[in-house]
């Protein structure tokens, strides 16, 4: 059972505890959960109900409600974890894995090996991805422990990732401003088009070889394959990227890896930084055109 609390500052006397806790980051979704599905809050030991004043050092606490129960099994399968605590997972995917359980993918997920994980552990719980990965991009995905943490990770995570592009670009940062939307011949496929979503990209050129560039990809706007439309807008697709005009004769996926994630601890309010190296796939035909010369993956 998980168990917040919090010391009511000077400032804070006379707030009814709801509003309280709001300014504390628990949203009224889970007040009301909480009320109505958990145990109710406390104030130093003594129920105190959400209309009611806090007072300066107070403590307030309150469990997180049980965990709603889920449909997807447990199964075996191949992920690595980067990191982990109470309030957040940090799960390094390979590619060809789906994240969540979907028609075309009903179990073999990372959704599936994280329940299993759990379970291994003697756990419940459910698969809160707070950044969701296409299925044959590799790298880090975010997970909420619980329903508290859920939209404090979310509204702190940022991703870079490190893309691997056909064709040579300027060493140096550059950006991608261009409207995404969803192309009328592909389920899936996404296009740059006037009508489209705002979508920003920015990128550094890390290192160019004898016909691949590799780049630092930061997303600054969260727009299905923004990575990969935004690149082959720019007339340099993702080695691998058949979807979106790049070449499958070097690699057989998308050249593209969730390298660095940063967050804000939900608890703590530390900041945190998990990076990954690049995978085999994408590591060998880095190395054989030179791309690892002139960077490093502390910095981004």
């Amino acid at each position: 059972m998980t168990v917040l609390r919090y010391i009511v500052p000077p400032e804070a006397d006379g707030q009814r505890l709801g509003i309280f806790l709001r300014t504390q980051g628990v949203t009224a979704a889970l007040i009301k959960s909480v009320k109505y599905n958990g145990d109710g809050f406390f104030a130093d030991g003594a129920p105190l109900h959400t209309d009611q004043p806090v007072h300066p050092g107070q403590q307030i606490t309150f469990a997180l409600p049980p965990e709603p129960s889920t449909s997807v099994t447990p199964q075996p399968v191949p992920f690595a974890i980067a990191y982990e605590d109470e309030f957040a997972a940090v799960l390094e995917k390979p590619a060809g894995i789906a994240v969540h359980p979907t028609l075309n993918y009903p179990d073999g997920t990372l959704a599936n090996g994280w329940l299993y994980h759990l379970q291994q552990q003697g756990k419940t719980g459910v698969f809160r991805p707070v950044n969701r990965i296409d299925k044959n991009t590799s790298g880090l995905v975010l997970c909420a422990q619980n329903s508290f943490a859920a939209p404090l990770l979310a509204d702190s995570a940022q991703k870079c990732y490190l893309a691997i592009v056909q064709g040579i670009l300027p060493l140096g940062p550059g950006q991608v401003e261009a409207p995404i939307a969803r192309r009328g011949d592909s389920i899936i496929g996404r296009c740059v088009r006037e009508d489209g979503k705002y979508s920003l990209t920015r990128y550094n050129v890390l290192g160019v070889g004898t016909g691949h560039s590799l780049v630092a990809c930061t997303p600054c706007t969260g727009r299905t394959h923004q990575i990969r439309v935004h690149m082959a807008y720019i007339g340099h697709p993702l080695a691998g990227d058949t979807l979106y005009g790049g070449s499958d004769s070097i690699l057989s996926r998308h050249a593209l890896h969730c390298a660095v994630l940063r967050f804000t601890h939900p608890v703590s309010k530390q900041a945190i930084r998990i990076q990954s190296k690049l995978p085999p796939d994408m590591a060998t035909l880095a190395h054989s055109e030179g791309l690892f010369n002139n960077w490093d993956l502390q910095e981004l």
